[in-house]
């Protein structure tokens, strides 16, 4: 699918949506979403309704912020900061039953590929497998500290399956990660990222940044970690946002991609079906949806999204994305243009 000179990133939607949304989820061939949100809550909306509005699904819900979203076996299934994952039938926008998963925040959760797993992490520096149909755990990883090198809390912010299920990939705050066979759990590799943590001993004596996100190329082969370059302030995500590309099984890195411009962390990646570009979304205060020439690590074409992009979900022939921000639910379209720049950047968009 060649992204060069041929296609660009239209505005479709634009909705205001109360609140923080975290995490986004889509059922397969429609354009029904669920997002998470700061107010606790899980909402449904169908973009192809006249007239598309949140609606909040039913039951006893969460108790903290709602982080991840998967849908897998029919079913949704949300993570929070509760340390809680509740699984929700979809036709019925109500509460099935609920699972305490976790004893910290879970930060993010996904489904295999096939729908018969549900993963979640958290910052108690866990990754765990649920059958995605019973809630069952099926089996929970471990290869990351619980504090950083100055003896701070760590955190386990990023997951991602590889397209054929056979991989999982976790990664924390300190820029170590783990890539893991599914089947049996064992650990087949890891990669650093250390300029992805940033620690100021003077002004606040804490830390910032950490890997945000985590995607295995269609092949496999390669895994590509996102997050934020070193920053100056460490109250704010005022850093680059950083993209580093490996070939995981010799160890190596193929790409450092930083982004002055767009400042911000690296929320959530994917790699093209033939893998020769990657969108990625992120932001800081304002947002940003930006693709990458695999090649050669380039910019192709990159948009401002309005307010921070925390996720996204996307049609599987990539024709259309659909993003979550502070406030607000967007779509595009990713459309043919004529005589379209190798490398365009429109801050308007």
């Amino acid at each position: 699918m060649p992204f060069p000179q041929s296609k660009t990133l239209k505005k479709n939607h634009d909705l205001p949506q109360e609140g923080i949304l975290f995490c986004m989820a889509r059922v397969a061939d429609s354009e029904t979403l669920f997002v998470g949100s700061s107010d606790f809550k899980v909402y449904e909306i169908d973009l192809a309704a006249e007239n598309p509005a949140p609606t909040p699904l039913s039951g006893e819900g969460h108790e903290s912020y709602v982080t991840g979203a998967a849908v897998a076996s029919g079913q949704l299934v949300t993570g929070s900061y509760d340390g809680r994952l509740i699984w929700w039938n979809i036709e019925g926008r109500a509460q099935s039953f609920q699972v305490a998963a976790h004893d910290s925040w879970i930060r993010r959760v996904i489904a295999s590929p096939d729908g018969m797993f549900i993963v979640s992490v958290a910052d108690d520096m866990k990754c765990k497998l649920w059958n995605a149909r019973s809630g069952e755990l099926v089996r929970t990883l471990s290869d990351h500290k619980p504090t950083t090198p100055h003896n701070y809390p760590s955190m386990l912010y990023a997951v991602a399956f590889s397209s054929d299920g056979r991989l999982l990939a976790t990664g924390d705050k300190v820029g170590h990660v783990a890539i893991w066979n599914v089947e049996d759990g064992e650990k087949l590799g890891e990669v650093e990222t250390p300029v992805m943590y940033t620690w100021d001993p003077q002004q606040r004596r804490h830390s910032i940044g950490g890997i945000r996100s985590l995607a295995f190329s269609q092949s496999s082969d390669i895994l590509a970690v996102g997050g934020i370059g070193k920053i100056g302030n460490i109250d704010h995500l005022g850093g680059p946002s950083r993209i580093e590309t490996f070939d995981w099984k010799a160890g190596k890195r193929i790409h450092e991609i930083s982004d002055s411009k767009f400042q911000g962390v690296i929320e959530q990646m994917v790699f093209s079906p033939a893998d020769d570009w990657l969108l990625a979304v992120g932001g800081d205060h304002k947002g940003f949806v930006s693709f990458y020439e695999m090649t050669n690590g380039k910019l192709l074409h990159q948009v401002r999204a309005g307010d921070h992009v925390h996720a996204f979900a996307i049609r599987g022939d990539f024709s259309r994305i659909y993003t979550a921000h502070h406030k607000r639910i967007m779509s595009w379209d990713l459309q043919i243009a004529e005589n379209e720049p190798e490398a365009s950047t429109d801050p308007k968009s």
